[in-house]
């Protein structure tokens, strides 16, 4: 019953994300959304809102950081699911949830120009992910916008989930 319950609020909560759909308020250059704000505003990253607010780390990156947040969009999601064979709940049941979504955050404002090809970056989960340039990659996930500003950092996003 609980499962029911949860996957019910999940659900709305999902839901309600999905209709607050709009344009990256960092492309506006007075940016004074958080990073959590800009990327639920962005109505992309549902999964990883719902997934934020699971593991209790929404009010971390609503701190004053400054962070730099890797953010694989709801698709990167999907064939995360497919290639794990798991359903969404199931996934953000793990108890390594918050340890792969800490994978994605540098502390730091990292700017795609300040990448280098080969480069090393410790993240908050205590491990490296590796850039590479030409295309530009955070491990083997691409770059598919960078440089989207908030007030307490930065979003590249990316096309896949990183996994520790």
């Amino acid at each position: 019953m609980e499962k029911k319950k949860y996957a019910v609020v999940l659900l709305i909560f999902m839901m309600f994300l999905s209709f607050s759909a709009g344009v990256f308020a960092a492309e506006n250059p007075e940016n004074t959304k958080d990073i959590v704000d800009t990327a639920v505003e962005a109505g992309d990253f549902n999964t990883l809102a719902a997934a934020l607010e699971k593991a209790n780390l929404v009010e971390a990156l609503k701190d004053n950081g400054p962070f730099t947040v890797f953010a694989p969009t709801d698709e990167a999601f999907e064939k995360l699911l497919k290639e794990l064979g798991v359903t969404a709940e199931e996934l953000l049941a793990r108890k390594d949830l918050a340890n792969i979504l800490l994978y994605h955050v540098v502390p730091g404002k990292v700017m795609s120009s300040d990448l280098k090809d080969r480069m090393k970056v410790k993240t908050l989960a205590d491990k490296d992910v590796t850039i590479s340039l030409d295309p530009t990659q955070v491990n083997k996930a691409n770059v598919v916008k960078p440089d989207i500003e908030a007030s307490n950092g930065v979003i590249h996003v990316i096309d896949a989930v990183l996994l520790p």
